[in-house]
């Protein structure tokens, strides 16, 4: 067979019980309209994952690891928390250029390569997906944009087509989530036939701010703040996830009458657990928490040459994962001097029994968190108290077993400390941005 097309789809701060595949409640609060339809459809005609993780509770250190198929804390920009607009002169809060990443270990596979969509992985001139891998980029290089103006939390436009910022030589109108959908729709019609493509589809959205299409008049009003605390609702959010969706079936029908849909490779996901009015149930917490609510997402992959329409997968997995699991089935050579932590879920495509132990580890600046999960087991701290759940019988992390069951909650503890040693230390000056705090809203 030759090898695949890839299309890795990225959401922003997308809850885990979003989507209609999931559990979503759809549009009227009963489920019967899906916010979904079209990533439902790739569910049932693919695999769907119910234990996919994020690399990270936030979405810049999640970037790292997607790009890098290794853990995210060997880099000194992912110990922010995650990178701000403020760090747009820094030379070393950025993925290194002289990384591998895997664009770059795809191109060098024979791949035509192209971002469409958020980087947030450090700012021009010193960084940027042109230096890692990328030959094309349309998107925004920050964190957060406003999805008329295309302005930053600080009023700084950021919108990029290459390395030029367009507004310096064509400003671009329009809602965001539409442009990059254009944009994927174009890269597919121009692209090269004699190379298979991988595209980073790396939508802004459910990201604050909480604008729709219908919400042009919103960006005069929140220009000064584009956090939006006093605005968004639950409605609004789950249309700003059926734009993105409508986009997704538009790229997916494009594939389709090109002849190109069954061997090209779709991977969704989101960045991080959910944010404001996202639905994450049954899991408690969500962004910038090591609770399931901030680290379990949606996982759906779809490559009908390959994976068989129905597949359910409990395999407990990363995002780095999926980065592995693409350059195996590109071929795709990795680095010796960077090894691989991403473990690659290539082998269960095709037969979602084959699944295997992955044990997984995260830790966070914000209240000295640390999670580690082992099977059924969840070992975690937060502000300096130690837990152990049972996620297969208490996925909401509400019965503590760790005096019930204390050689258990030891060894995974120690198994943690062996982990975290092998991985550089937090550095002193690393930053967390949250944004809001308790006297903007309550907290969970």
């Amino acid at each position: 067979m030759k090898k695949p097309n890839i299309l890795f789809i990225v959401a922003d701060d997308l809850g885990y019980a979003d989507l209609g595949c999931y559990g979503g409640r759809g549009f009227d609060g009963t489920g019967r309209e899906s916010v979904s339809p079209e990533l439902d459809k790739l569910a049932a005609n693919g695999m769907l994952f119910t234990d996919g993780y994020a690399n990270s509770p936030v979405c810049s250190p999640t970037r790292f690891a997607l790009m890098t198929a290794r853990y995210q804390y060997r880099l000194r920009g992912a110990a922010e928390e995650p990178i701000s607009s403020k760090s747009r002169c820094s030379t070393t809060l950025g993925l290194p250029p002289e990384h591998p990443t895997l664009p770059s270990m795809l191109k060098g596979a024979g791949y035509a390569t192209a971002l469409i969509g958020k980087w947030h992985l450090g700012f021009e001139p010193n960084f940027g997906p042109l230096k890692s891998g990328y030959d094309e980029f349309f998107g925004p290089l920050s964190g957060g944009v406003d999805y008329f103006t295309h302005c930053d939390s600080r009023g700084v436009h950021d919108l990029w087509q290459s390395e030029k910022d367009i507004v310096k030589e064509r400003f671009e109108s329009g809602y965001l989530t539409d442009l990059i959908t254009e944009r994927a729709l174009d890269y597919v019609k121009r692209k090269d036939s004699n190379k298979p493509f991988f595209i980073s589809l790396h939508y802004t959205a459910p990201h604050w701010p909480w604008e729709t299409r219908d919400d042009a008049a919103l960006a005069e009003e929140i220009r000064d703040n584009i956090f939006h605390l006093h605005g968004g609702n639950i409605h609004s959010y789950r249309r700003m996830i059926h734009h993105m969706d409508e986009g997704i079936g538009r790229i997916a029908r494009l594939l389709k009458e090109r002849g190109e849909l069954d061997n090209t490779l779709i991977v969704f996901t989101s960045d991080n657990g959910g944010e404001r009015f996202s639905d994450n149930w049954p899991l408690v917490g969500g962004k910038m928490d090591l609770t399931e609510g901030g680290i379990r997402v949606p996982y759906i992959a779809h490559w009908p040459a390959v994976i068989k329409s129905g597949q359910v997968s409990s395999q407990q997995c990363l995002t780095m994962d999926w980065s592995a699991t693409m350059l195996e089935a590109a071929s795709a050579m990795a680095s010796e001097p960077y090894p691989l932590d991403g473990q690659s879920l290539y082998g269960l495509l095709a037969d979602s029994s084959k699944t295997f132990e992955r044990p997984m580890f995260w830790r966070m600046n914000h209240r000295s968190q640390r999670a580690m999960r082992l099977g059924n087991f969840k070992y975690l701290r937060v502000d300096g108290h130690d837990y152990l759940f049972d996620l297969t019988q208490d996925a909401r992390e509400r019965a503590n077993l760790g005096k019930h069951q204390p050689e258990r909650l030891a060894a995974m503890r120690d198994a943690w400390e062996a982990w975290n040693v092998t991985m550089p230390a937090i550095p002193e000056d690393a930053t967390v941005s949250l944004g809001y705090g308790r006297a903007d809203m309550p907290q969970r």
